[in-house]
């Protein structure tokens, strides 16, 4: 009788923000993984997740077709976790989101196994964002190595490690104000990181959901805004919200940019010119977390247990505002 320990599983990306959590939902589940990644003598901190022997990190780089042809070998299910937020030399969108996509899904199929491609809400071949064209054209290259792989859209994803809420929460810390890049009207359906994670690991074990293109989003939508004011509240800080039109934002985004870590790219506020959310379409045939028995967990809940640390006093309320 087969177990689910006699089913490997190959996951670029698995030290990642989603990455560990996903990693963490299959361990449970006691699936053998293989994390697949380009330094893996930094991935130790995922062995804790499982059983000893359990998890197991390789070096691969999604720019080198042999390294990813070795890591997805013997696989049953490749899940490709792999994306980036800015470019920095070879690590582009192009080299990372396409051809290295499309690499996983080529390996795989050649493998014989089955594909889970994470993108994201948004990806349009046409959008004036390099970054959304790129994710548009990984998942193209996926589907045309991979007909049957199952592919992920989220919105913005948060959780503990995340890049949103903690980086403006960041920025309300050090400056008197938060900037409103157009206005602040751009919308959003934050979604939890475990919440995905989970799906995932749901497909694989019900082998459920291959062949269809997923869209997930949190239970509310809010503009950008709004989850501005909510940051400052939950901070405990009192801010100026201000307006910076899409112009002005592209021309100060253009220094921003080559900071180590940037704040804002040029690309970053295209990205903001289109609404981040979950289509009608999407919910009207149930291709959103709902088709995996699962009710999203909201950022309300969630955001206010790891940001408490931007807090003038932390942890140790006063109900004053800094």
């Amino acid at each position: 009788m087969q177990t689910n320990s006699d089913t490997l599983i190959t996951i670029f990306g698995g030290s990642g923000f989603l990455g560990r959590h996903v990693v963490r939902a299959l361990a449970k589940r006691r699936y053998r993984i293989r994390v697949a990644v380009r330094r893996p003598e930094l991935a130790g901190f995922l062995q804790p997740l499982g059983t000893v022997g359990q998890i197991t990190a390789v070096q691969a780089n999604l720019r080198y077709p042999r390294s990813v042809e070795a890591a997805v070998r013997d696989a049953d299910i490749v899940i490709n976790l792999v994306g980036i937020l800015f470019e920095r030399g070879r690590q582009n969108f192009e080299a990372v989101q396409h051809f290295g996509a499309e690499q996983v899904a080529l390996a795989a199929t050649a493998s014989g196994a089955r594909v889970i491609h994470v993108s994201a809400i948004g990806a349009d071949e046409k959008s004036s964002s390099l970054y959304a064209q790129s994710k548009a054209k990984g998942e193209q290259a996926v589907r045309a190595a991979s007909p049957d792989a199952m592919i992920v859209r989220p919105s913005i994803v948060f959780g503990p490690e995340d890049e949103f809420f903690n980086r403006f929460a960041s920025m309300a810390r050090m400056l008197p104000f938060l900037p409103l890049i157009g206005g602040g009207e751009t919308k959003f359906q934050p979604v939890f990181v475990g919440d995905i994670a989970e799906a995932i690991a749901t497909a694989v074990e019900k082998h459920e959901g291959f062949g269809t293109t997923y869209e997930f989003g949190g239970p509310e939508v809010k503009t950008f805004r709004e989850l501005m004011e909510f940051v400052l509240a939950t901070t405990e800080r009192k801010r100026l919200l201000l307006p910076v039109p899409f112009g002005l934002a592209k021309l100060k985004a253009s220094f921003l940019q080559y900071l180590p870590n940037p704040l804002l790219t040029p690309d970053q506020v295209e990205l903001l010119r289109h609404d981040n959310v979950v289509s009608a379409r999407a919910i009207h045939e149930n291709r959103t977390l709902s088709a995996f028995g699962i009710v999203p967990a909201a950022y309300e809940a969630i955001v206010p247990n790891y940001l408490w640390r931007f807090r003038k006093t932390g942890q140790f309320r006063t109900g004053r505002f800094a």
